[in-house]
Formats: C-alpha cells, structure tokens, sequence
C-alpha cells in the first residue's frame, strides 16, 4: 500500500472510540435527521437498507431519526412514533446494522408545538406557552396552549417508555433531541418558553422538563446504553437560546451523567436552515408540499421567512469550541464535516467524534472510501435540494438520479 494511503487509513478518525459504555469502531456517527422512509409511522424495508448500507459504508454508528415517543409528538402523520408494533421492525434494522460491524442509535423526540400532523388526539398542539402555531396554520392548527404540569409528568414518561423499548429493538444508544426547536428545545427557549411556574423563566427552571426527561430514559436504558443529548449551539434568532447559555446547559447535562453531547443549532420553525447552510432549494420544497394552502404561503413568503445562510466548511465549530473548553464529557461535532481533513481538524481540536449527513447522502461508502485512501471529500455541493426528497418517497442525493441514498443533515 502506497505511503499515502498507510497515513490515512491510520489516521485518528478511524481509531475505536467511547460513549460510556459504548466503543465505536471509529469517529464518524451518522447524524439523525428525518429520512422520510416510515409511511404510516413504521419503519419500511427502505429505512433498514438505509441504515445498512450506511453500516457497510464504514460509520461507526448510524442514528435511526426523529422517532416520537407519542403518536402526538409527531409534526406529520407519516412520522415513526414508538411503540410495540414496531420494535421487530426495529430489531431487524439494528440487526442488519451490527451485522455490518456498526452501532445502531435511536433518536427520540416530541415536536410539542411545531407540528401539523392532523391525528392529534387532543384538540391543539401542547408546549411551554400558549402560542400561535405557525406552522400548522395550513393544517387548521392556529393555536398551541400550554401544558399542564400533569402534562408534563405524562410526557417524561412516554420518552422512558419509548427508550426501554429502543433498547428491546437492539439500539446500542439513544439520542434525545433537546434541540431545533422541538418540544425539549422549546422549553429551553426564552423566547418562545414563556411560563412563569418552576418550568419557566431561569434556565435552571427552563431545564427542569429536558432534565427530568434524560433523568427517566437513563433510568430506563440502563448503563450499558449509551445516552447522548441533541442541543443547540443557539436557536439562530433574537431571543432565542445563545451560546452562553448553551454552555450552561452542556455543563448541566454533564453532570447528570448525559454520555455525549450532540453540537448543533437553529430552531426549525423561525431558522429551518441554520442547521444547513448552503442551497435554499424553496422550488423543489413546493414541488412536494401536499397542502395547496402551504404551497401558496411558501411561494409568497418563502423567500422572506426560509432565511438563506451561506456554506461554510464546519461552520459550527468556533462555537463549538467554546463549549469544548466547558465540559469534559465527549463531544460530537456536525455542521459542515465535509473532508478527511475536517474530520482531523475536529479531533485536533478536542472533539471525540464527528456526525455527517449530507455528506453521507451523497456517497454512503464515503468513511470506507477515506479509510482505503480513494477519497478524501464528500462530491456533496450543499444545494440542499435533498430536503425536498424526504418527501419524494425517502431523502437522496440529486447528484445521483437513479439510487436513493438515506438520510439528511
């Protein structure tokens, strides 16, 4: 083997690594966002493929996305919800997964107010404080009113539950999303969480519900799953959680035994694309919008309210950094890990491990590829336009018109 690819293939990216009581077999976790490949809530032959082929692509753990803990924590219907039904489903994908030498993690959530999903069981959507549900106006959602704190109680529960069943599927780890402006980051926002009980006001008070949420899934998963937290950098708007207080949160979540922290940001009803930088691919999001409602109220206001944000390659680590310098506890790194050397950039910089998803979209074998010295970047151009194919019967990359691909970052 040529002196070249010796040095990549022993570079400290594809050297094993820990999560409590997790090892993985390298750096690179597949990110979880939503693949689009659960109709009618349960994961499809497509969904298990999806996370196989990322496993025999070379990732040291794949995150099956965006799994609600209740069928009323789902912003859309055709989202997978937990339940008992589906863990032989489950089962079969973390099984196809580890048979191709990778972990398999689960992330769980509940959207709280950002939701259109017209099977709710009760009669608006719940969060922090009564609101205006913008993003469920064209459903006939106008309003979200606030929980209770028997609610409350009641959604702790339905995330422990909901964990103790991803470890009956065989998941090696679960990732709870206490980011983008789901229900766990709603609470955290000062913005949008405007309650003046124990759950709202300070951020001790604001982490009091993600707290207890992480609290009861570690009582249910046990040690030997590994627990990682999905949070925000910042929301990405004024008012919104900041990088100051981000850094309390990870210090907080450290302490409660959380085993990784997932760096990310943006909050998905005011800055969608915060997360992604790069493409607005507003033509394609309206090709695919069922809701004639909707599709008029992207053509006029899309371009006002789906804020572009130029690409940068890891345009979240400065940030990221500053939490770095907080806390001890491993760190996963997203947000623009296009390259081999971006990959080593972050763990020069302290990282433990890196998630990729566009990336991974367009070239599911790329960690294989890197480790045998083929390539060393992603052919991904961050057009974005793959947003647009979670609703095209399962996200893929445009660049290859003929193989869908898996899932988005």
């Amino acid at each position: 083997m040529p002196e070249s690819q010796r040095s990549r293939g022993s570079s400290v990216a594809f050297t094993p690594g820990r999560i409590g009581a997790l090892t993985l077999r390298n750096r690179v976790i597949k990110t979880a966002t939503y693949e689009g490949m659960s109709p009618g809530g349960i994961p499809s032959e497509a969904l298990i493929d999806h996370h196989r082929r990322l496993a025999a692509g070379g990732v040291g753990m794949t995150t099956v996305a965006y799994c609600a803990v209740s069928p009323d924590g789902r912003t859309f219907s055709e989202q997978m919800v937990m339940r008992k039904e589906i863990v032989p489903h489950l089962r079969r994908l973390t099984d196809a997964v580890h048979a191709e030498g990778a972990a398999a993690s689960l992330q769980l959530g509940h959207c709280g107010t950002f939701t259109r999903n017209e099977q709710l069981s009760i009669p608006r959507p719940l969060g922090p404080s009564f609101r205006i549900n913008s993003y469920g106006i064209a459903s006939g959602m106008f309003f979200a009113a606030a929980m209770t704190e028997a609610d409350i109680a009641a959604t702790v529960e339905e995330f422990g539950a909901a964990a103790a069943m991803a470890v009956e599927a065989g998941f090696d780890a679960v990732e709870i999303h206490l980011g983008h402006g789901y229900l766990l980051s709603q609470f955290l926002c000062p913005a949008v969480n405007r309650r003046r009980d124990r759950y709202g006001g300070s951020l001790e008070n604001r982490l009091r519900l993600p707290v207890a949420v992480l609290g009861r899934v570690r009582a249910a998963v046990g040690s030997g799953t590994a627990l990682l937290a999905k949070t925000n950098l910042r929301d990405g708007f004024a008012g919104g959680l900041g990088l100051e207080e981000a850094v309390a949160v990870a210090r907080r979540l450290e302490g409660e035994g959380v085993d990784a922290i997932v760096l990310s940001g943006g909050f998905t009803s005011r800055t969608p694309l915060y997360l992604l930088r790069g493409g607005r691919p507003l033509r394609e999001m309206i090709e695919v919008e069922p809701s004639r409602l909707q599709r008029l109220a992207l053509r006029v206001f899309g371009p006002f309210l789906v804020k572009a944000y130029p690409f940068e390659e890891m345009f979240f680590l400065e940030d990221a950094k500053t939490v770095r310098e907080a806390v001890r506890l491993p760190l996963v790194l997203l947000g623009g890990i296009v390259s081999l050397e971006n990959i080593e950039t972050a763990m020069d910089q302290g990282f433990e491990f890196v998630a990729m998803g566009r990336a991974l979209i367009a070239d599911p074998g790329l960690i294989r590829d890197m480790q045998r010295g083929a390539v060393e970047r992603t052919r991904c151009d961050s057009c974005n336009k793959c947003i647009a194919e979670m609703d095209r019967g399962g996200v893929r990359c445009v660049l290859d018109a003929t193989s869908p691909s898996g899932s988005s970052g």
